[in-house]
């Protein structure tokens, strides 16, 4: 008789747990929703009616139209088969790296794991321009070998490695540094080689970290800009290109309307593709102190593992920078520090204020795009954890599709829709840490995302039992676990925030500018001390954002400690 009573007591509290849990998902949904609602969703949808809306209603024919042409297919075919080339070889040569990263302790390896983001947050026309002067006319390959890649697709897709290395780094190796080491040990002894065991144990528990980087490499491959129209030419044009040529020069709004609902389209495709398949693989993970995983590089083969690695580092992330920072000293009385004095003086016309003042400018809007992404993307990760029906993937797409629609669109957006009372924001300083929180947001997600749902529900249960409120079981549960994934979260939406351009571009004040626009500004004028001061520029957004880095690796949590 006590147990039937106590089934029936479980089975009616059953619905009313389902009901709480809905109730709590739905509260931490609502913030990011309408984060996204007011700052994504308008200004886009703004544009393409701008676009596509005239005096006798929509004009729906001209996208059949544009589509039909055969210059826009060979657009499409491009930005895509770029797109899956770029992330297939990004993960071939990163891989080692996160393994590397996650497994070894070596001398320098916080240093260097901040060198290796350094390239995420440099604008991509510097990167262009980084890559032109190692691989184009005049250039290291071609002085030393006679070999040119520029106007090759070999030259897009290189840059594309060296800007998204560090998403596969951090993201994988992430979750990699927290995956007991002692289920493949288990499954050698039982029998299995370490490929087999590593095939059939690490890749499957690894899984939704690489499908994670892999969305956001091919996302920010997908809206290629910078990279692809200094490396491409006039023979290569991706659909973010093609979207500001058709805005910029062409003064064709119909048409770039067009190409970013295709690009819109395009991305939520892959986004619920995503979804559907890499959900099916997710599973609790037993997840320990990284600093229990990590030792020193033991015979030849991983000492050899850690030399390559280091190599590829060298060749190429550190030769480009490299070519960022000597020329910054090229002046042209001889190497010196002329450029960098340059940037005291605002005379020049470039600027309403010295340029030097952007670094303060950036630094402040990072610290204040970090802090909305983190809010944004913790809520929105926290209402993401456990499993549910369409609604929740949708909303998981959602928050992912700032990656993959065209960033000019969004700040171009901002100007029209963000102009009138209550929501009079185009004199407000926040206007630009909102612009970059949105591609700050995606990856905190990502970056949380893994190991939150790899933390076993039970716990979680075990404290509801106790009595524990939703909010405490979190704080109590997951927090501690989740804590490295958090800070490493901070410093992907802080790095994204330094070197974000293509919507700041629109919205920054003149007197305001941060460090990436006062970099394409001067690099947009003729003139040898011009362009010295661009590179001297990038080099100190290169130091700022390594600096920053090398500090966010130093506050997390001691490895000793057991605690995350």
């Amino acid at each position: 008789m006590v147990l039937a009573r106590r089934e029936v007591v479980r089975e009616s509290s059953a619905p009313k747990e389902g009901a709480r849990a809905t109730a709590v998902r739905l509260s931490l949904m609502a913030v990011p929703l309408a984060f996204f609602g007011l700052f994504f969703a308008y200004p886009v949808a703004a544009i393409v009616g701008r676009g596509l809306k005239t005096d006798s209603g929509w004009q729906f024919g001209r996208i059949g139209e544009v589509l039909a042409r055969p210059d826009i297919a060979d657009v499409l075919w491009f930005t895509t088969w770029q797109a899956l080339a770029s992330t297939a070889l990004t993960l071939l040569i990163a891989l080692p790296g996160a393994y590397v990263f996650a497994r070894f302790e070596f001398p320098g390896k916080q240093l260097l794991r901040a060198v290796v983001t350094v390239p995420f947050v440099l604008p991509t026309v510097v990167v262009g321009t980084a890559f032109l002067a190692l691989v184009g006319r005049n250039g290291l390959l071609d002085e030393v070998w006679g070999i040119r890649l520029d106007t090759t697709v070999w030259a897009i897709l290189l840059a594309h490695v060296f800007f998204n290395y560090a998403v596969v780094v951090r993201t994988v190796g992430g979750l990699w540094a927290q995956l007991d080491p002692r289920q493949e040990e288990a499954a050698r002894v039982l029998g299995a080689g370490r490929f087999a065991a590593w095939r059939r144990v690490t890749l499957p528990a690894l899984a939704p970290a690489v499908a994670a980087a892999s969305l956001m490499v091919f996302l920010f491959t997908f809206s290629s800009f910078g990279v692809v129209q200094i490396l491409g030419g006039p023979s290569y044009s991706t659909l973010e290109v093609e979207v500001y040529r058709q805005t910029a020069q062409l003064l064709d709004l119909p048409t770039a309307a067009v190409l970013t609902m295709v690009q819109f389209v395009a991305i939520g495709a892959v986004l619920a593709v995503h979804s559907r398949t890499v959900r099916r693989r997710e599973t609790a993970l037993r997840l320990v102190d990284p600093g229990r995983t990590a030792h020193p590089p033991r015979g030849w083969a991983q000492r050899s593992l850690l030399g390559a690695m280091m190599l590829t580092v060298a060749l190429l992330i550190v030769l480009p920078l490299g070519v960022l920072v000597e020329r910054s000293f090229d002046a042209p009385g001889g190497y010196g520090f002329g450029f960098y004095e340059a940037l005291q003086d605002a005379s020049g016309g470039t600027f309403l204020v010295p340029p030097l003042e952007a670094i303060w400018n950036s630094l402040q809007y990072a610290l204040a795009a970090t802090a909305i992404a983190l809010l944004i993307g913790g809520l929105a990760a926290a209402a993401l954890t456990r499993r549910g029906g369409r609604f929740v993937r949708g909303f998981d797409a959602l928050l992912m599709l700032p990656l993959g629609v065209s960033a000019v669109t969004v700040g171009f957006g901002f100007l029209i829709t963000l102009d009138e009372p209550p929501l009079d924001l185009r004199t407000s300083w926040i206007l630009v840490p909102l612009a970059q929180a949105l591609v700050g947001v995606p990856f905190v997600v990502r970056s949380m995302l893994p190991v939150l749902r790899a933390v076993d529900a039970r716990l979680r249960e075990a404290a509801a039992v106790l009595g524990a409120s939703p909010l405490r079981a979190w704080r109590e549960v997951d927090l501690p676990l989740v804590r490295r994934a958090l800070l490493i979260a901070a410093g992907f939406a802080f790095a994204v925030s330094l070197g974000e351009f293509g919507a700041t571009v629109f919205i920054a004040r003149p007197d305001q500018p941060t460090l990436p626009v006062a970099v394409a500004r001067l690099l947009g004028r003729a003139g040898e001390m011009n362009y010295g001061q661009a590179m001297a520029l990038s080099t100190i957004l290169m130091l700022v954002c390594a600096v920053s880095l090398l500090v966010l690796e130093r506050l997390r949590p001691d490895k000793t400690s057991g605690e995350f």
